[in-house]
């Protein structure tokens, strides 16, 4: 059992983005009177800042924000209240006081995707769903088969046969049947959309999605909690399908609707993707409200490289809301990041992560984030899941015999 307290449950439905019509909680995720997407709509108990003390320290500690009515069926394997590092050292560097990185690289299966998997697999055992799957880019094949072998449940993963090494091993070591897909991510989407539909298999970003994206709000709890229940300035958030901007905002919104938090409008939500693949990018530079689709997307943050994001409208309309902005990065930029980070604070991130630090780089460049701002930078996955990249830009370690005299010459 999770908590000793007794918990007030909390009451969800489902209600279109769009037109706002409400649904009963069901495995359902597509409006049918307009197709629009559909979120989960709460009536909240009352909460206040004490309710989450003395809980485990994990993002189930907020079970009454999150869309679960029992507790019996939490499938949980210790994810969340990761690090908020006051990032001193890169910030010095930077020239900013208060810059902080949400470490998220240190989940149980390294990358932020436990967040919104772990919720999805809940939710498909508690609509007593008999397998789940996912279409992925990396984290979110691992963070599922991990949480589905925790919950007994088969997993079906469909990603692009182009990942990292790293990440596929770790999705076949939980056990999942794993489909690499010779085509793009958008490919991997479509034909496990398709399958999940035609088989009734719970793919947790596909017809779980409405569940699924509630994880992510976790990430907005937990930062407002690790800063004493303050809304932080500016948020540089990696984008890929944009469902985590999204439901970034979402969260701290629902804080300040359970008056945890006051006015958030203040905050100013940055989207950072990467040159190759910045889909949302162009469209924010433009001015339109329509995201045009990157056929084939070629860039070294393969866990981004989503050509048609789902959630990038919306992303545009969060952006307009909190007086947002979107910037992209090079290759060699994100790699440069990558070892920034980890030189100044110690944290060794995936591309995504360094796309996150190198757009972080640019807004204090352009002057778009001042010295004493309030700054929360998200490094969403580990280094150690996508070497390949990083190994490119190091230095080779120089093999020497085992002789005293000559390697003490060369340490300094």
């Amino acid at each position: 059992m999770l908590f000793k307290e007794k918990l007030i449950l909390t009451r969800t439905s489902l209600q279109c983005r769009e037109c706002k019509k409400d649904y009963d909680t069901a495995f359902k995720y597509v409006c049918d009177e307009c197709f629009g997407p559909l979120d989960v709509k709460y009536d909240f108990p009352a909460i206040t800042k004490d309710t989450f003390s003395n809980r485990e320290q994990t993002y189930w500690r907020y079970f009454e924000l999150l869309p679960i009515e029992s507790r019996s069926n939490i499938v949980s394997i210790g994810a969340g209240m990761t690090p908020l590092i006051k990032a001193n050292n890169l910030g010095k560097k930077l020239g900013l006081n208060n810059l902080y990185i949400k470490n998220d690289s240190v989940n149980p299966t390294f990358s932020f995707k436990d967040r919104p998997a772990g919720v999805a697999i809940s939710k498909a055992k508690e609509f007593g769903l008999s397998s789940v799957g996912c279409a992925s880019t990396g984290n979110l094949a691992s963070a599922t088969a991990a949480h589905a072998a925790k919950a007994g449940l088969p997993c079906h993963v469909f990603a692009p046969s182009n990942i990292e090494m790293a990440k596929i091993a770790q999705a076949l070591s939980y056990g999942a049947n794993y489909i690499a897909v010779d085509g793009t991510y958008d490919d991997a989407n479509r034909i496990a959309a398709q399958i999940g539909d035609s088989k009734g298999i719970g793919v947790v970003n596909i017809n779980m999605r409405s569940h699924y994206v509630e994880g992510s709000k976790t990430f907005s709890f937990e930062v407002a909690e690790q800063l004493g229940w303050q809304v932080p300035d500016q948020l540089i958030v990696p984008v890929g399908s944009g469902a985590m901007l999204n439901a970034i905002c979402k969260g701290f919104e629902e804080l300040q609707t359970v008056s945890l938090l006051d006015d958030v409008s203040s905050m100013h939500m940055i989207a950072a993707q990467p040159h190759g693949c910045a889909p949302i990018v162009d469209a924010f530079k433009k001015n339109s409200k329509d995201v045009v689709p990157v056929e084939n997307p070629d860039t070294v943050a393969k866990s981004l490289a989503i050509g048609d994001p789902g959630d990038g409208r919306y992303v545009l309309k969060r952006l307009a809301q909190y007086n947002g902005f979107a910037e992209e990065c090079t290759d060699k930029e994100i790699l440069d990041a990558i070892l920034l980070l980890a030189q100044t604070e110690g944290i060794f991130t995936e591309p995504a992560g360094g796309v996150s630090v190198s757009i972080l780089q640019k807004m204090v460049e352009q002057g778009r984030i001042d010295a004493n701002d309030k700054v929360v930078c998200y490094v969403t996955g580990n280094g150690l899941k996508a070497t390949e990249a990083i190994m490119e830009v190091l230095k080779k370690p120089m093999v020497m015999k085992a002789d005293i005299s000559e390697i003490s010459a060369v340490v300094n």
